[in-house]
């Protein structure tokens, strides 16, 4: 077990009034952020997703995000996947939405600010070791961290158990950094394509983290590569590549320019939540 879930319960439902009112503040700091970014890049208004990234956050934070407008949710690791699932899927039940499979089309089509819809998109954007993907796969829908063509046959395989096709985004490391994941970015187009090609599996785009420096042009580079690599995958016409048309790019410090550089999904945590208490 992760050692900050000893010192606090994440599966927690109840916060007080002011918390949750912190919460709903952030969330619409940073939907507010979304929009002037997206019409800074002549984009389309509703065109990039916000996921809520729940790192350490319990449900009842959670929920919060949720009440105040957030329509997807990221979590780094399986062991607050299974924590947190239950309470999740019976309060959203009562208020008539569902919890993961079947929820990104509806977000799509509902765009950033939009309102509620029937489901919450469940992503997994952290690391998966291949002992926990039994743990994730009956709740979340997609899993962003693919680095490799080994973890997603296995992820293949048991979606194919559960008769079930899970949503994938392929980790590029664009930064080059050796502290993250995510495959080379010059081996991203043919595992792209070849993890295109499995069954159990829908390659929805790909994803990176940015690069931990202060140097704009840097940050920028590595998130209009991927972009590039995206329409690369897309204009081969490879099978299972078709709907290969998300950029999951972008955090709290360096949103602004992952939008700018074509993000469809921004993963942000702090600027909703407040500094975390634990790693």
């Amino acid at each position: 077990m992760t050692a900050y879930m000893d010192h606090k319960d994440l599966a927690n439902e109840v916060i007080d009034q002011a918390r949750a009112q912190e919460i709903a503040d952030g969330v619409h700091k940073v939907l507010d952020g979304i929009a002037q970014a997206e019409a800074a890049a002549g984009r389309e208004a509703g065109s990039v997703k916000l996921l809520a990234a729940t790192k350490t956050r319990d449900v009842g934070e959670i929920m919060a995000a949720i009440d105040a407008g957030i329509h997807m949710i990221g979590e780094n690791r399986p062991q607050e996947v299974v924590v947190k699932a239950p309470g999740l899927t019976r309060l959203l039940a009562e208020r008539g939405i569902a919890l993961g499979v079947g929820g990104d089309d509806a977000v799509a089509e509902a765009g950033a600010g939009a309102a509620a819809t029937d489901h919450i998109p469940f992503h997994l954007i952290g690391q998966l070791q291949s002992n926990k993907i039994g743990k994730v796969l009956p709740v979340v829908n997609t899993i962003e961290s693919v680095d490799s063509i080994e973890l997603a046959e296995k992820i293949a395989r048991r979606a194919t158990m559960h008769g079930v096709t899970v949503g994938v985004l392929l980790e590029v490391n664009e930064s080059g950094e050796e502290s993250k994941s995510g495959c080379a970015p010059s081996h991203a187009i043919d595992l792209a394509k070849r993890i295109g090609a499995m069954g159990g599996l829908e390659l929805q785009g790909l994803m990176t983290i940015g690069a931990h420096v202060n140097d704009e042009r840097v940050i920028r580079a590595g998130f209009a590569h991927l972009r590039r690599t995206r329409d690369q995958i897309l204009a081969s016409g490879a099978e299972g590549t078709a709907n290969c048309k998300e950029l999951s790019m972008g955090m709290t410090q360096d949103m602004a320019y992952a939008i700018e550089e074509g993000s469809t999904i921004v993963r942000v945590g702090t600027a909703i939540f407040g500094a975390r208490a634990f790693i």
